[in-house]
């Protein structure tokens, strides 16, 4: 029996209704050089501000590994264990590790992992070092990743990573807990969330007036409701389309596809949000899957133009999005 890891790893790609056929993922655009960013708050670690290539709204950001790299990695926030691709982990020649069962979005699967002996995200000379600890990554085909590789939050862990969508930037810096709230601006929102297995937990958002759990997931290219929120936007919601959906795996995920007006996270109340719903694996894991929870995707994220998610402190940022985007 091979033990059992969760990786909730993003969807690649929102087939047409009744496609059969898998495609791989087009090439991204390269990122740009990394630039080192004063670290808020006065810290003397440093922050490190990485351009980010964008390709149906899913983002890649320079990883160096070993000496090697930088590789183009997609920031997944929703994905509890940093993967690599078969291509890169043969190029660097790294040891086997344990061949495991990985439950993703689209179902559990056995995979071969590898020994990863240091990760940094950006440049080694930025000084911007995630974790010098050998970590065991599950390996996947890049075809199906559309990137080198994934980092997920076993490498954000005590980081803060901040998007900002108009300038295509991304800056990761080290966070540590503090007792007083950060801001973008005068009009930012900060919600507090819960940490299970590692995730943020956003639950001030309802629907309705019926609370409602939201978790981040920067991987995933359309936000992702199970069945108990379906039931629950039933009465309010556009008409439902059947989609297939690519998941990194190379399965193929069927859901209901809809728009739904009237999800509130915080008090921004968003309309026109676009939901694919499913009851896939990490709802289970998360101990959501009776309760109306909603994997918030990019499609959603780029709403509000900047997002800050504090692993450290167990919050999410939110710049206050255009009155087209939110019904105030």
């Amino acid at each position: 029996m091979f033990p059992a890891l969760f990786l909730a790893v993003p969807l690649v790609a929102l087939l047409d209704p009744g496609q059969t056929v898998v495609q791989p993922v087009p090439p991204q655009t390269p990122p740009v050089a990394a630039q080192q960013s004063p670290q808020q708050d006065g810290q003397t670690a440093l922050a490190e501000e990485l351009g980010f290539g964008i390709d149906h709204t899913r983002m890649t950001v320079p990883v160096t590994i070993g000496a090697g790299g930088p590789f183009r990695f997609i920031v997944d926030t929703g994905s509890e264990r940093t993967v690599l691709s078969h291509e890169l982990a043969a190029t660097l020649g790294l040891s086997a590790g344990r061949r495991v069962r990985v439950t993703a979005m689209a179902g559990t699967v056995p995979v071969s992992t590898v020994l990863v002996p240091h990760i940094v995200v950006g440049s080694p000379k930025a000084g911007a070092q995630l974790t010098g600890t050998r970590i065991e990554a599950p390996v996947l085909f890049e075809q199906h990743l559309g990137a080198s590789g994934l980092i997920g939050i076993d490498t954000l862990q005590g980081k803060a990573v901040e998007i900002d969508f108009a300038r295509n930037v991304m800056t990761v810096s080290p966070a540590t807990r503090r007792t007083r709230r950060e801001f973008f601006g005068r009009d930012d929102i900060v919600i507090r969330a819960k940490n299970l297995f590692g995730q943020l937990v956003v639950t001030d958002a309802h629907y309705g007036g019926r609370r409602i759990r939201v978790v981040i997931d920067t991987g995933s290219v359309v936000s992702m409701g199970n069945i108990a929120l379906q039931r629950l936007v039933a009465k309010s919601s556009g008409p439902l389309t059947a989609v297939r959906l690519l998941s990194v795996t190379g399965a193929v995920l069927e859901a209901q596809y809809s728009i739904v007006t009237g999800v509130q996270v915080g008090d921004i109340k968003l309309a026109n949000l676009p939901i694919a719903f499913s009851d896939a694996a990490p709802f289970a894991r998360l101990g959501l899957a009776d309760r109306p929870a909603l994997l918030l995707g990019m499609d959603a994220m780029h709403l509000f133009g900047q997002v800050r998610i504090d692993f450290a402190n167990r919050e999410l940022h939110l710049a206050r999005p255009h009155a087209a985007a939110a019904a105030l």
